[in-house]
Parts: structure tokens; C-alpha cells; sequence
């Protein structure tokens, strides 16, 4: 089989200058198809004129967390463990010290070995998703918190900014610290750029084999997938690319050095895990080829914290001859990875707001109906009831609201009457509360795109 392999590219100061137009010469060139890029910017480009002293570089990371990687024979789940904030120079000593330290190795690959042999060992800290950028605020060229790409309609039209999505986010990483295999949201493009530090190592899988590399995750991890067909959006699933080999899926690798940029096209599967210390920012962002990798991106609806951006306002712009069809629900097409399937397109993600102004443009999106308030009495002469309908909400990043119909049977039992007495006083052993987290107090987090649990700890783990 003849894969895909990743391009690197060196842009003159001049054909950087303009981001958009260089993706697309990228693009023309083949290099969407290994779903990973990189990018050795001009010498003229300088991020930060300052340099990178640590001692200059006042941030404090809010939400560092603990990597646990549970698993055998090259299939794994990272949980994320939330610990208490601490200071970039904090966490510089930290990642420098004995229990964090990067390993002596030979070279890339004997360090590659390390990490896998020891992936479930010494959890380490990882400094992710932290909202900011160290780019100097006068760099026009390339900077990363403003790349000027179609992303940027979001906040034209919904006047909505998604941390990380279409702002920056900084990652400031130790030796092991892991991004699992996962897309980036809505099938987004991805920008990485490494600041300074010790390099990352990255796996890619082309977006071609995408649904290849799904079926032997959700193979492989059968209860997740059950629970939500997609898990690998929880960006807690680790392979190694020794089982990729052994499935015959096909992958890339490739390091990224301090000063490289590292670009993920829509649909492209990635993962990797950082050399030692480092700092790294990176967003997302758009191009026209895009769009129907967004229209037809596959969501997860467990969690409310997942990112789903409305499409309507790239259908609008960029597809006018689909754009009835699509609000109508009927917007029949191919998945850009999978020819020759024809498959429907998810239905749109309209809050009221967006409807209204649809309707105002003599558009007439489907209609979604909500379940009417019932009367007290019906008149005599009524010989129709309503539909019963379920409505669920689930609230996404963008302020929508999806809904989901499933029919109520008329032999539904009436609703439960609240018991005045305590039941609690009724359970065996009531009153006693046991600890069932000796660890710690854990609650859910949904402020990190990582998965993530808060964990108070008096000690360091």
C-alpha cells in the first residue's frame, strides 16, 4: 500500500504572509493526504522578539493535570486528573526535577521505546489547555491568535469566541505527557506551533483510513464505544504503533522542533507525547474544503462540554445551491473520505435566534416542534389528541439547542408523586456515609477540552 507521507515545507517570508493561501498551496501539493504537515517558517518570522527566559513568562496554568495511562499490549485510557494551579516557573522545576526528568537516550527512536515501555508509569503533569498566547501582539504575519481564515464568520455572524477553537490555547508539556489519538472538533484544521523547549513527537494516520483506524478502536474498546459512538472525541485513547502495524493501519510519524509548526488537516487522526519541558500554542481553523467535513462531522452527545459549531453560516456562504436542502434536513451527499456513500447530513444546529434570521432571508429551515402544554380539560368535541413527544436540550458551546424526538407510548405510567417520608432513613446503614474515593473529593470539570476529573491532593502524586 502506498501511504501518504507527511511534507515539510519551507515558506519564503513572502508566501507566508498569507496563511490561507499557503494551506492551499499546501494542499495542491498533496499534503492534506497524510492528514499531518509541517511548516519550517522564514527566519524573518519571530513570534516573540523577547525570547523565552521563564522567569519573564508570567502565566499561571489554572487546571494542570495528572496523566494516569491504564492498559497492556498497546491499547490504553489516559485519565486526566486535575491538580492545583501552579506558575510556569513552577512547573519548569517541577518537569526539571528527578521524578519528571527526561531519561538519557541514545536517539529519537530509543526515546520512542522508553516512552511506550513506560506509558503506564509515573503519572506526569501537563500544563494543557491554558487560554493565552506568548505571540507579540504586533505580529501580523501568522499569528496564531488571529490567522484571518473563514473560522473567523463565527464571530462576524454569533459574535462567539471558543477557547482554543478560534482563540489560542497554550500547552507547556514534561517528558511522557501525552495527547491521545482523536480529530480535532467539528473536523477542524489544527495549528501547532513549539515555541521553545524539548521536541514532540507525533503519529498521524491518513484521513483516507480514518474509519479503518475507528473500527479497531471501537473494537477494542467495545464499553466505550457502547457508551458513546464518539469516544475517541474524549481524547482518552492511547494505541501504540506497534498494534497499528500489526492491523495493517497505516500511519506516519515525525518530531517537531522548538520554532516548527505543525498543521492537522480536517479528518486526519493524531496523537503524540512531549520530549521533556516545552511550551507550544496552538487553535484551530478553516478553509472552503472544510465545510462539508464540518457539516458531516460525527458529535458526542454525552457530554455537554463538547464543542459544536452551526454551520449555517458556511452553508450560506460557501454551498448557496445546498443550502435549502440542508436546513430542510435533506442534504444527501458523500462524506469527502468516503466516496461513493451517500449518506444524510446531520441536521443543523439552529438556536431561536439563528431561526428567526433564517426565516427573515425567506429561508425555511425544519421545523422542530416542542411539545404543547396540556389543556386542563379537553372540550367534548375534541376527538384528536397532540403527538406526545420527548424534548431533550443539551446546550452546546455555540449557545444552540438540538433536539431529539423519540415518541411517548400512551401506556407511559403517570409521573411519581414525591414521598413526603426520607427514604434515606429507610436504607440499610442509613445515615452512615462512607468514603468511597479514599483518594480524594472528585467532582466533574468541564471547563478543559481534555477529559478531565478535579482531585484535591494535600501531596504530591
Amino acid at each position: 500500500m502506498d501511504i501518504p507521507r507527511i511534507m515539510v515545507f519551507r515558506p519564503s517570508y513572502a508566501e507566508f504572509k498569507n496563511f490561507s493561501e499557503y494551506i492551499s498551496y499546501m494542499e495542491k501539493c498533496g499534503a492534506h493526504k497524510a492528514g499531518l504537515a509541517k511548516i519550517i517558517p522564514p527566519p524573518e518570522w519571530v513570534p516573540r522578539k523577547n525570547g523565552y527566559n521563564i522567569d519573564d513568562i508570567d502565566i499561571t496554568i489554572k487546571s494542570p493535570i495528572l496523566q494516569f495511562v491504564t492498559g497492556k499490549q498497546g491499547f490504553y485510557q489516559q485519565f486526566n486528573v486535575q491538580k492545583r494551579p501552579m506558575t510556569v516557573k513552577d512547573f519548569y522545576n517541577k518537569a526539571n526535577s528527578e521524578r519528571y526528568a527526561t531519561p538519557k537516550y541514545f536517539d529519537y527512536e530509543d526515546l520512542e521505546r522508553k516512552f511506550w515501555k513506560n506509558v503506564t508509569y509515573i503519572q506526569p503533569i501537563y500544563g494543557a489547555d491554558v487560554s493565552g498566547s506568548i505571540t507579540d501582539e504586533d505580529v501580523d504575519v501568522c499569528n496564531i491568535n488571529r490567522l484571518g481564515t473563514i473560522l473567523d464568520y463565527i464571530v462576524k455572524d454569533y459574535h462567539k469566541a471558543i477557547s482554543g477553537v478560534n482563540t489560542a490555547y497554550l500547552y507547556f508539556g514534561m517528558w511522557k505527557t501525552t495527547f491521545a489519538w482523536h480529530t480535532e472538533d467539528m473536523e477542524l484544521y489544527s495549528i501547532n506551533y513549539l515555541h521553545f523547549g524539548a521536541p514532540k513527537t507525533w503519529y498521524s494516520i491518513p484521513p483516507s483510513e480514518g474509519r479503518r483506524f475507528e473500527k479497531l478502536a471501537n473494537s477494542m474498546f467495545r464499553e466505550n464505544h457502547a457508551e458513546c459512538p464518539a469516544f475517541l472525541r474524549h481524547k482518552m485513547t492511547l494505541i501504540s504503533p506497534q498494534v497499528l502495524r500489526q492491523h495493517n493501519i497505516p500511519f506516519n510519524k515525525i518530531t517537531q522542533e522548538p520554532g516548527e509548526i505543525m498543521i492537522t488537516f480536517p479528518f486526519g487522526y493524531h496523537a503524540g507525547f512531549n520530549h521533556g519541558f516545552n511550551c507550544a500554542e496552538s487553535t484551530n481553523f478553516a478553509s472552503e474544503r472544510w465545510i462539508e467535513y464540518g457539516k458531516r462531522a460525527i458529535h458526542c452527545h454525552c457530554r455537554k462540554d463538547m464543542v459544536k459549531i452551526s454551520m449555517e453560516c458556511f452553508v450560506r456562504r460557501f454551498q448557496p445551491d445546498k443550502y435549502q436542502n440542508w436546513l430542510e434536513g435533506n442534504d444527501w451527499g458523500e462524506h469527502p473520505e468516503e466516496p461513493g456513500k451517500i449518506t444524510l447530513a446531520p441536521k443543523p444546529i439552529l438556536n431561536k435566534k439563528l431561526m428567526l434570521e433564517i426565516q427573515k432571508r425567506g429561508c425555511a429551515p425544519m421545523k422542530m416542534k416542542k411539545k404543547r402544554k396540556s389543556k386542563l380539560k379537553l372540550d367534548e368535541n375534541d376527538e384528536e389528541e397532540e403527538p406526545k413527544f420527548k424534548i431533550k436540550k443539551e446546550i452546546a458551546s455555540t449557545s444552540s439547542i438540538e433536539y431529539e424526538f423519540s415518541p411517548v407510548s400512551d401506556d407511559s405510567p403517570p409521573p411519581m408523586k414525591a414521598e413526603k417520608e426520607d427514604l434515606w432513613e429507610t436504607l440499610e446503614n442509613a445515615g452512615q456515609i462512607k468514603d468511597l474515593l479514599p483518594t480524594g473529593m472528585i467532582k466533574n470539570s468541564s471547563k478543559l477540552r481534555f477529559d478531565v476529573k478535579e482531585i484535591s491532593l494535600t501531596e504530591d502524586v
